[in-house]
């Protein structure tokens, strides 16, 4: 089996990327403090065609040589806005027909594998910080929790890896409602 050569992948640019079909999916980055996390979820949402990424309060944004590092270029593609709290990057998704789910270990939280979304939804998942996980008054405001199920001996993810996970589970979902998956 012999690897592709980056050219063989047939790649979108930049522009096409702008310009093509996303998932009815935006991430929300509460005080995440690490740069090389906030890029590897840009690189995620990239690979997944998710909408936008609100990164909210102490959470870096591009330029930055450590978004770059992670991000590989997919800060310059993937729609962003900061907002001064994730709070008031909720507020404005739900204003905007979005369903706000915090990913956190919450009473009540709904766990993966997700029921289905519906044709016409768009969700938005809200990743907290590496220390502190979501906000609790922003866990309040949203539409409800989504919890990825652990079975080791620690009690959280590296919110990078957490937001690969989400991401995929929802995007897998939503491929199978909207068919977004190809150039």
């Amino acid at each position: 089996m012999r690897k592709l050569k980056t050219l063989e992948m047939h790649r979108l640019t930049v522009e096409e990327y702008r310009e093509a079909e996303k998932l009815p999916l935006a991430l929300v980055l509460d005080d995440v403090r690490s740069a090389y996390n906030v890029g590897s979820l840009f690189r995620t949402a990239d690979a997944f065609r998710v909408a936008r990424i609100c990164l909210c309060g102490i959470t870096a944004v591009p330029p930055s040589t450590e978004i770059h590092k992670t991000a590989l270029g997919a800060e310059l593609a993937v729609e962003w806005k900061h907002y001064d709290s994730a709070m008031e990057a909720v507020q404005d998704l739900q204003q905007e027909g979005w369903r706000v789910y915090a990913v956190e270990q919450a009473e009540g939280s709904e766990k993966l594998p997700f029921a289905e979304p519906k044709a016409d939804e768009k969700l938005a998942i809200v990743l907290g910080n590496e220390v502190k996980g979501v906000h609790q008054d922003v866990v309040d405001a949203c539409n409800g929790c989504f919890e990825i199920p652990q079975r080791g001996t620690k009690h959280s993810m590296n919110v990078a890896c957490a937001g690969a996970v989400v991401i995929w589970e929802l995007a897998r979902s939503f491929k199978e409602i909207t068919g977004v998956n190809g150039r």
